[in-house]
């Protein structure tokens, strides 16, 4: 797996991960972006402006020329929703901007189970490093023993995920996704 950031010559891959089909009230893995009650089909232009600046939104997973799969992160301070979270810990506000968040995990079908989630949190690591980043910290969920996630529950990640890639148990929070607990885990990182 080849792992490159999101930026806006790579933006028709972005959309072949995140939106395939076109639809309108596609996430755009916005959710965490924008403030509450903005214009969904907004999200698209959104995230395509994000795509142009430095640091990028997200990482693309590349097999070959192919895209397989992204990975959504950004510093604390880009993130409103996280920073009025009632579910998730906002953390301390003079951190947010080197404190970055993991937000999401997609990988489109054919690449599952492939290692394509765990080559996006490897890469996440060291751009939010190479961007500044003290530390870097996800917001997974535990499943059951011996249980496979959903795939609607699966985008936030998973604790075992998260551990294999040197992170540890910070927290749970009273979040969830697809009723199964939601971790806060958490990196340190070294400067680049």
């Amino acid at each position: 797996m080849r792992i490159e950031p999101a930026t806006a010559d790579r933006f028709d891959d972005v959309a072949t991960v995140l939106n395939p089909t076109g639809r309108e009230q596609a996430c755009w893995c916005m959710h965490w972006r924008l403030p509450p009650k903005e214009d969904a089909s907004r999200r698209e232009d959104y995230l395509r402006e994000l795509a142009a600046r430095d640091p990028a939104p997200g990482l693309l997973a590349y097999d070959g020329d192919t895209v397989a799969g992204w990975l959504g992160l950004a510093p604390k301070s880009a993130s409103r929703m996280l920073q009025r979270s009632r579910v998730l810990p906002p953390g301390d506000p003079e951190s947010w901007p080197t404190t970055w968040a993991v937000m999401c995990f997609t990988v489109r079908p054919g690449y599952r189970r492939r290692g394509v989630a765990r080559a996006l949190l490897e890469g996440a690591v060291e751009y939010a490093r190479a961007h500044g980043a003290r530390v870097i910290e996800g917001y997974p969920v535990e499943p059951d023993p011996g249980r496979r996630v959903p795939v609607s529950a699966a985008f936030v990640g998973t604790v075992g995920l998260f551990e294999q890639a040197g992170f540890e148990r910070v927290a749970m929070t009273s979040a969830t996704s697809g009723r199964l607990p939601r971790w806060v885990l958490r990196r340190e990182l070294d400067p680049a």
